[in-house]
């Protein structure tokens, strides 16, 4: 398998093959990411692509798949059928294929493209949705609004292709940590999503949240103060069948629940450590991590 540069994915992801269809991403102009800024988007040939699922097809019965880089749904209609076309035909055992994708790609898409990926094999699309909050999605450069974020997502369910969501705590800062938790949570509620992953902003060197965080135009939360916004933005989903997480490294209260059924029991949680107070109920400092 040919990679270029440092390889993402998400951490659903881990046993899955990683294909990389395109390098680096697309949009790369988000302030708090620097996960491609050292590469040139570009996607990758289909006799590169082919060449890697023909390698790939030698290794025995492969399950899951997953289409690197940052975005790979940007890719055209007749270049992704290509794709999982031949991923269909040559790989032993395939029972899905994700990838990462932003609001925009996704709407770009007619209704009826996306039912003809998830016929190939598309089986859940990763949608980075950071915040609810319009003037959090501005401060942070996000291509898209959160109506579009909604219609993107209700986009792929209606498709029948899974979706995950991704959002950030702390990305609001100290001034706008209440009101992100709250449109946070009444979007995810629009959207209806099949998984939530919630993070833990952590600031990497050298990206422009970087300079914000320096200049004093951004205050992060303090540990019990993203916990607060975590317990807002799970109080206010409205969520009918969902598997909503925050044990990524990045959070200080890992939390595995299912929504609805398990909701109040993870508020009385965060409730508890909310007035507690106490240190030692959070991840520690040193196993934090991106």
């Amino acid at each position: 398998m040919k990679y270029e540069g440092m390889i993402y994915r998400p951490p659903s992801e881990a046993d899955s093959l990683i294909l990389q269809v395109a390098v680096g991403c697309s949009y790369n102009q988000c302030t708090f990411c620097h996960s491609f800024r050292e590469k040139t988007f570009r996607v990758k040939t289909f006799e590169e692509i082919r060449e890697d699922i023909e390698e790939a097809s030698t290794f025995g019965p492969i399950r899951r798949v997953f289409l690197a880089d940052g975005n790979a749904l940007v890719m055209t209609q007749p270049e992704l059928v290509r794709v999982l076309g031949c991923l269909k035909e040559k790989i032993r055992g395939l029972e899905r294929v994700g990838t990462y994708a932003n609001a925009l790609d996704i709407l770009k898409k007619e209704p009826a493209e996306l039912e003809e990926l998830r016929s190939l094999g598309l089986g859940i699309i990763y949608l980075g949705v950071e915040s609810g909050n319009p003037e959090v999605l501005r401060r942070i450069r996000k291509n898209a609004t959160a109506e579009q974020m909604v219609r993107a997502g209700r986009r792929v369910k209606e498709a029948g292709i899974l979706l995950s969501v991704t959002v950030l705590l702390g990305i609001g800062g100290v001034e706008l940590s209440l009101e992100h938790a709250r449109d946070t949570g009444r979007i995810l509620t629009e959207m209806d999503p099949d998984f939530v992953g919630a993070l833990s902003l952590m600031v990497v060197p050298g990206t422009p949240i970087e300079a914000d965080l320096r200049s004093g135009r951004l205050v992060l939360p303090s540990p019990f103060g993203l916990i607060r916004e975590l317990g807002m933005m799970v109080a206010h989903s409205d969520l009918t069948r969902c598997f909503f997480a925050s044990n990524h490294a990045s959070n200080y209260l890992p939390l595995r629940i299912r929504l609805p059924q398990e909701k109040e029991r993870a508020l009385d949680l965060i409730r508890e450590v909310l007035e507690r107070k106490d240190p030692e109920m959070l991840r520690p400092e040193f196993m934090r991590a991106l």
